[in-house]
């Protein structure tokens, strides 16, 4: 059994205690808040152990599960690794590219697991539609949330859109070739709203617009590829497949829906699928995965080189939107 510490109590961080607690890999040693009330608060409704320094949990437990604001991130994961622990740690993975890359180094030096929580991979409508994905050559993004005060201090990208760019770099393996964006900022100083365009070295084209000022939720993403289009609903856990396949004329089901091509060539049926999704606790079975890694000595299912791919292109994207805002 793993002995794990949680560093970061907020709101997500009770979540992860409460998974943590569900799951039998584990023995939550305890956690640690800067927060001294909110930390005794938490100590009493969750029944688990309030540690009153970083260093003093770090050195109790194998893993280290990070779940403090951004900002804090680097420092959280740089005191575990040089402790030789391995780290779990919320997206985004620390504050800034470079530091993502330092961080990388720590943890080859330090030989230990790591794994990034860009929990929409864990989404039971992604893992659904996951096989049917093959080679999209444009995707389509909407992560649409309504105003709320929290998160206003970064960009939307970073808030909302590295959601969409983790699940876009996991789905093309292909170089980036060109980026371009805008944003606009609304009640906050940062953009509110924002829209990208990247286009990738195998002609894939990934279109993500994020806002945090819209007057409904949504989160959806739709992939288009050769005789398919598959659709993603990661707010309401939902997936649609269209499929088509070149069919017999002769020997076509007669109550099938036939799209005629034209002469010389081959019509092809529709075919609509709607997976089977089986509902799951998603951060749960992220912290699982990670004791899995950890067990079998095997690759996390998010690494820390995808958490830095992730955050290096929310921070081209936001160099973009910066250049064009001055130019205009």
């Amino acid at each position: 059994m793993l002995r794990i510490g949680v560093l970061g109590a907020g709101h997500l961080g009770k979540i992860h205690i409460k998974c943590i607690k569900q799951i039998a890999k584990y023995e939550l040693v305890g956690f640690y808040d800067a927060d001294a009330e909110n930390a005794l608060r938490v100590e009493k409704e969750l029944d688990v152990r309030r540690f009153d320094g970083i260093d003093e949990l770090i050195d109790q437990v194998d893993v280290v599960d990070i779940v403090t604001p951004t900002l804090s991130h680097f420092d959280c994961a740089t005191r575990s690794l040089r402790k030789f622990r391995h780290v779990f740690i919320e997206k985004p993975i620390v504050t800034t590219p470079q530091e993502a890359l330092d961080l990388i180094k720590l943890a080859n030096e330090a030989n230990v697991k790591v794994q990034v929580g860009h929990v929409e991979r864990f989404n039971p409508a992604f893992i659904a539609a996951a096989p049917y994905l093959d080679k999209p050559m444009f995707i389509e993004t909407h992560r649409l949330a309504m105003f709320n005060p929290r998160g206003t201090d970064v960009p939307v990208i970073l808030d909302l859109m590295i959601h969409d760019l983790d699940i876009v770099l996991s789905v093309v393996k292909s170089e980036i070739k060109k980026i371009s964006a805008s944003g606009v900022s609304v009640v906050s100083d940062t953009p509110d709203i924002a829209n990208a365009r990247v286009e990738f070295a195998n002609g894939c084209v990934a279109n993500l617009t994020a806002s945090r000022i819209s007057m409904k939720n949504m989160r959806k993403s739709r992939f288009f590829q050769r005789d398919a289009y598959i659709s993603v609903d990661f707010l309401d856990k939902t997936a649609e497949i269209i499929r088509m396949k070149t069919v017999d004329p002769d020997n076509a089901d007669p109550l099938a829906m036939i799209l005629d091509l034209g002469p010389d060539k081959q019509p092809k049926q529709i075919l609509f699928d709607k997976p089977e999704i089986t509902p799951i606790n998603a951060i749960l079975t992220e912290l699982e995965s990670f004791a899995d890694a950890i067990n079998t000595n095997s690759v996390p299912s998010v690494t820390i080189n995808d958490g830095y791919a992730a955050l290096d292109l929310a921070y081209r994207i936001i160099d973009k939107m910066n250049n064009a805002a001055n130019l205009g």
